[in-house]
């Protein structure tokens, strides 16, 4: 499962990069995250996000019943240290994942506010100029 998580991370990331910078790749990853958006992505991504929260918790939980374990029992077990240490990487990993979606989610929405932001100030700007040109032709007349 660990290597699972951090194929995952490195795409979330690599797909960060591709959205912060304008490439060509970027319109292709916007569309792809507008298509996840669409229909029945949400609850997909929701259902995901779900199942992964709830490992996470389990996850959590397994750590802090190791850790209690191992301090009613005074010693620590070697074993009790290799699962200790296998679930606190795993749900980083899982609560890393989650971050990560976050920021794609939220990245990919200031994306598009931005581009229609920049449509409604070059209709402005034509508006403008448009009336500074009959401005002109009416100081001419």
């Amino acid at each position: 499962m660990i290597h699972l998580l951090f194929t995952v991370i490195f795409l979330e990331m690599a797909l960060i990069v591709i959205l912060s910078f304008k490439s060509p790749l970027r319109k292709v990853a916007i569309w792809g995250v507008d298509q996840v958006k669409r229909g029945r992505g949400p609850i997909i991504v929701k259902t995901v996000a779900g199942t992964i929260s709830v490992v996470l918790m389990s996850s959590l939980y397994s750590l802090i019943e190791i850790q209690d374990h191992t301090t009613e029992s005074g010693s620590v077990n070697p074993t009790d240290q290799v699962i200790n240490e296998r679930h606190l990487l795993e749900s980083s990993l899982m609560g890393f994942t989650l971050f990560l979606a976050l920021m794609i989610d939220r990245v990919h929405h200031y994306i598009r506010e931005l581009r229609s932001l920049r449509k409604i100030m070059k209709a402005m700007k034509e508006r403008e100029s448009e009336s500074m040109m009959k401005a002109k032709e009416a100081k001419v007349a």
